[in-house]
């Protein structure tokens, strides 16, 4: 093989190399029966996989989720492959490594690959459809007051430059049923509706919506559905093709734990034409997704990472952490929901949540709750204090014991008990 070849070929196998099978007492997990759940041996083992630093118990893991060592080995590999290749890498397999990335998202999405391009981060995915879609003076955007704010106020961004009408809902913490949601949302459509935005997963409870129904209804009333996905690629079992939503947009660097600064957007094949780019792209063919995706230089050896964090994923099993991720969940929130003074924001019903919930004080402020318990029982999670969610957002991650949610169940009830 010539040596141009030769660089050439390592530049795309940079991609295809898979991380090397992590084992419990030599046996690959991947090839192990799922284990119960609350097998803390196995999941000490992954544990192991973190570097954890020891001065709290990290329960905030939905901001940006620490990346395992072996996947941060082979991103470093990426670091130094690229800056070796410099110009070359970039002017040669760049673009065809970061559409094989995108692939590789959309087999576990279970989307075409025509469908879905791979982003910085939900923010600029979401956004991209909200400033990008075909908008009239008149036209009616519909979403929830515990949406993200980013998003919300890049709807009354457009408010402002196109006269869209923007209407809100308020989701309740506890819904009687998915009937309830479905309905809260139709109560706002009009001939007028364009787009509706719904939370998969609502960042600052943890609630999982009925997606698919909402669509359903939406679509019967010929309105959209743009799905933030934020918290759920890597977390929870998606499946674009089941849920018939329009757009969706997620953050790799969250559940899934690619680098920061990775994203994912889809778009339905049938939607690619009317959204305007972000940013100018060289593909002038209006059905192709690429011409939503050009970032200019930017990390690419975060999207090689993508591939590898989904080889990390998929050793696990992804039943195998939502199971796990739920377990986590139920075995504090459970402890608390019937003491006094406390209270969890996040719905009973297992299917209407996973690793996520909040928690709340009667007697504390959110953001002194927080404070209190970093300060005095070295808990670091995050306050949230607005509309129906007064609480605290508690993210406990693979790397979580139950030993330390012990620790955060008593702080709890010891706080509870003061004036």
């Amino acid at each position: 093989m010539k040596k141009r070849q030769f660089i050439r070929y390592m530049g795309s196998a940079a991609m295809a190399a898979p991380l090397f099978p992590i084992t419990l007492d030599n046996v690959k997990l991947k090839e192990m029966p799922y284990p119960d759940i609350d097998n803390e041996a196995f999941w000490e083992r992954i544990r192991k996989d973190y570097r954890l630093k020891s001065d709290y118990i990290n329960l905030e893991s939905g901001y940006y989720n620490i990346v395992p060592t072996p996947i941060l080995n082979k991103y470093m590999e990426h670091i130094q492959h690229v800056n070796y290749e410099g110009s070359y890498y970039m002017r040669t397999v760049q673009w065809d490594n970061k559409k094989k990335a995108a692939a590789r998202v959309a087999e576990l999405v279970n989307c075409s690959e025509k469908e879905l391009v791979i982003t910085r981060n939900t923010t600029e995915s979401l956004d991209m459809i909200i400033g990008g879609y075909p908008w009239e003076a008149g036209d009616e955007a519909i979403f929830a007051v515990q949406d993200y704010g980013a998003m919300q106020v890049h709807f009354h961004q457009m408010e402002d430059r196109y006269g869209i009408i923007c209407k809100k809902v308020s989701l309740p913490n506890h819904p009687e049923s998915d009937e309830e949601i479905v309905a809260l949302y139709e109560s706002q459509i009009t001939p007028k509706t364009k787009l509706l935005m719904v939370c998969h997963m609502v960042n600052v409870t943890g609630q999982i919506l009925p997606v698919r129904k909402i669509c359903d209804m939406a679509h019967s009333h010929g309105v959209e559905v743009m799905v933030d996905g934020a918290h759920c690629i890597g977390h929870i079992n998606v499946d674009l093709a089941e849920l018939d939503c329009d757009y969706y947009g997620s953050s790799l660097h969250k559940w899934l734990c690619a680098p920061l600064g990775a994203g994912m957007l889809y778009v339905a094949e049938k939607n690619i034409p009317k959204i305007w780019p972000l940013l100018a792209e060289h593909e002038n063919d209006k059905t192709k997704i690429r011409r939503l995706n050009h970032t200019g230089t930017h990390p690419v050896h975060t999207d090689l990472t993508i591939n590898d964090s989904v080889d990390y994923l998929e050793m696990i099993g992804m039943e195998r952490k939502e199971n796990r991720m739920r377990y986590l969940q139920r075995y504090w929130s459970d402890q608390l929901r019937d003491v006094d003074n406390v209270v969890v924001n996040t719905p009973i019903e297992l299917h209407r949540s996973c690793g996520i919930a909040n928690v709340g004080l009667k007697n504390m402020k959110p953001s002194n709750m927080a404070k209190t318990l970093l300060d005095e029982f070295n808990v670091w999670t995050v306050a949230i204090d607005f509309e129906n969610v007064h609480g605290c957002r508690i993210t406990p991650n693979v790397f979580t014991t139950t030993e330390e949610l012990d620790e955060f169940v008593d702080a709890i009830k010891t706080m509870a008990k003061r004036a």
